[in-house]
């Protein structure tokens, strides 16, 4: 993390300006800052917009995405709006749609438009550069589209010239973010590096390869009941192609804990608050299989792993915590593991997809890498999946119901899984504000007041702007 402030820190300048692009005025020179850059290399770019890509996706705050609250692994304490789903005292839906554009596209297609310019000695060195920045905004490009469906996509990022963007069709979008990882992962040459300024894999081209090949996986899975053809040929091409083979190909990104802190340090430590507990939606049928995580999960209470009751006021002393090891300053947040790979492989085994090996045998794969990658012995994770082995005959709620134990720490990911599989079944809280559960975020309120027109023909096209509106591919 050496001089990641200072790179963060001009980059961060230039994402700020896309939010006031829109309020110049002929005598620029008053608004010229000699101290510091209105361009920015497109390194430092990157950086700033995966910093941020990382911290929102995965932050535990109940102003922006809840994505822990929308799986019930955590639940509150004191208050309980948010475990209730009420997504309007808050503006978690604008200020997550703000986070996602703003702060973390924009500066990759600045990044994009920049790059052209720069002095690159090797031609090869710059393919390698645009197809990281590609590949980077389609990962976070698949999170919008998963977070609310229907979105701006061709129009958006274009302030300059376009300031009402129209919607797209969701499932267009994945079809063209398929077709550009398609068209990064050509462009590669991995014999040659990337951006040293890369936080995640440091100029690695081939595992910015995996990664590219394990995020078509992903979209692939999720398009296989909406458009079985298609989800079949991506997912084959992924794999055939290379997605990750081990834990240190993981979209993971490591905080310095001192200037640059993991979101949870922040969320629950720093804070100083004491509002969070694991929920017994996900403590309670881990005790029934006296699964070996929960001792990486969560702290004991009483010499008991206990779950506060979803969606209600409970005692923080007299619950179990999440386990302080996720807590530090420096804990990293994992937005993309192996182990989510093996069980979207397993899934397309189940589908009939060729993807090098059996559903049953993958399964096993994916169970047991959650457990090594959380500290868990060998042995233990053979006891657990012997005692948990694979039904092929429910299929859905294996896959569904452990990649959602899996993805305990990657929320985003397993409120995939339950949307998908419908496993694990989870019930609407007791004073839910949406009637029901969220299988999307509704859409910036803002958006209502600067692009009325296109959100509201927007809403209208998905079947009303609703958390309880489901997303196309989600049919089952």
């Amino acid at each position: 993390m050496k001089n990641l402030k200072k790179i963060l820190y001009a980059g961060g300048i230039v994402a700020s300006l896309f939010m006031f692009n829109s309020c110049q005025s002929d005598i620029t020179s008053l608004n010229e800052d000699p101290k510091h850059p209105s361009e920015v290399p497109s390194g430092n770019l990157l950086a700033t917009s995966m910093y941020q890509g990382f911290y929102y996706m995965y932050t535990g705050s109940v102003n922006f995405n809840n994505y822990r609250f929308f799986v019930q692994q955590w639940t509150e304490t004191t208050y309980t709006q948010e475990t209730n789903y009420n997504l309007i005292t808050r503006a978690q839906p604008r200020n997550h749609f703000r986070r996602m554009y703003v702060y973390t596209l924009a500066p990759l297609e600045q990044a994009k438009r920049d790059l052209p310019q720069e002095i690159n000695a090797d031609p090869q060195v710059t393919d390698n550069k645009w197809a990281t920045l590609e590949i980077a905004s389609v990962f976070v490009w698949e999170n919008i589209v998963d977070t609310y469906g229907n979105v701006p996509y061709k129009e958006a990022l274009q302030a300059e010239t376009i300031k009402s963007p129209k919607y797209d069709d969701a499932k267009t979008i994945y079809l063209d973010l398929i077709s550009r990882l398609n068209a990064a992962i050509a462009r590669i040459h991995s014999t040659k590096a990337g951006y040293p300024e890369d936080l995640v894999y440091k100029g690695d081209m081939t595992k910015w390869i995996k990664l590219a090949n394990s995020i078509k996986l992903r979209l692939a899975i999720n398009l296989a009941d909406v458009d079985p053809t298609t989800s079949k040929t991506a997912a084959e091409s992924a794999i055939s192609g290379g997605v990750f083979t081990s834990a240190s190909d993981s979209y993971s990104l490591g905080f310095d804990g001192n200037t640059f802190t993991n979101p949870l340090f922040d969320d629950l430590v720093a804070a100083g608050r004491n509002d969070f507990v694991p929920s017994k939606v996900i403590v309670d049928p881990m005790n029934a299989k006296a699964d070996p995580r929960r001792a990486a999960y969560f702290t004991q209470v009483g010499g008991i792993y206990k779950g506060g009751t979803y969606g209600t006021q409970n005692s923080f002393a007299g619950n179990s915590h999440v386990n302080p090891n996720f807590l530090t300053g420096n804990a990293p947040a994992n937005l993309f593991s192996y182990t989510e790979v093996l069980f979207l492989r397993a899934e397309a085994a189940q589908r009939g997809y060729n993807v090098g090996g059996t559903a049953a045998t993958l399964y096993a794969n994916a169970v047991t890498a959650s457990m090594l990658e959380n500290g868990i012995s060998a042995a233990d994770a053979a006891t657990y999946v012997a005692a948990n082995p694979y039904n092929a005959t429910n299929w859905k709620q294996s896959i569904g119901y452990e990649g959602w134990i899996a993805m305990w720490n990657n929320p985003f990911a397993a409120w995939n899984f339950t949307r998908r599989l419908d496993y694990p079944v989870l019930e609407a809280p007791p004073s839910s504000y949406i009637g029901g559960i969220p299988y999307r975020m509704p859409y910036s309120d803002q958006e209502y007041v600067t692009n009325n027109a296109n959100v509201s023909a927007a809403a209208n096209a998905i079947g009303g702007d609703k958390a309880t509106t489901k997303l196309f591919w989600d049919i089952n």
